[in-house]
């Protein structure tokens, strides 16, 4: 199973909210949790608190859905800074001319799945048809698809 939470427009730059995410990605929530609590970042808090709405979110979906799930095996499958809009401000400078900076915000997604017992991942999602990926096409399955373009355009004219 897989669950997500996401935090969006956070007043930290996607570059140093990427520090902390690289600390407990691959980690189970437990230790995540432990970790986030003795680093030192402003953004830690931020990010410890949108680790629990994921769980949380993995406790109401797995009552809810009657699922299965064992909290205690649950790891960071996927933790995800990007970027949001900037925000452009202005800053006096001297001789009556201004300089332009830029406050940065960050969209925080964090995605928790679940690992059996011997240590593989058990992959089932619990998201919609959006977030389900289709098979990739293999070359081959790629160059047949390609030359029966070019049937089709010869056959036309």
């Amino acid at each position: 199973m897989e669950f997500r939470a996401q935090a969006r427009f956070m007043r930290v730059s996607p570059q140093k909210a990427r520090l902390v995410l690289d600390l407990i990605k691959g980690r189970r929530v437990e230790d995540a949790l432990n970790t986030l609590a003795f680093t030192k970042k402003r953004v830690a808090p931020t990010i410890e608190k949108l680790l629990r709405s994921a769980l949380e979110n993995a406790n109401y979906l797995s009552a809810e859905k009657g699922l299965d799930v064992d909290v205690d095996s649950l790891y960071v499958k996927r933790a995800v800074a990007g970027d949001g809009p900037r925000m452009k401000r202005i800053r006096p400078a001297p001789m009556g001319r201004a300089f332009r900076y830029v406050r940065r915000i960050a969209h925080i997604e964090i995605e928790l799945a679940e690992r059996g017992k011997s240590g593989e991942v058990r992959a089932q999602s619990v998201a919609g048809p959006a977030h389900a990926a289709a098979p990739a096409k293999t070359t081959a399955a790629k160059k047949r698809s390609a030359g029966n373009k070019k049937k089709k355009v010869a056959a036309k004219k």
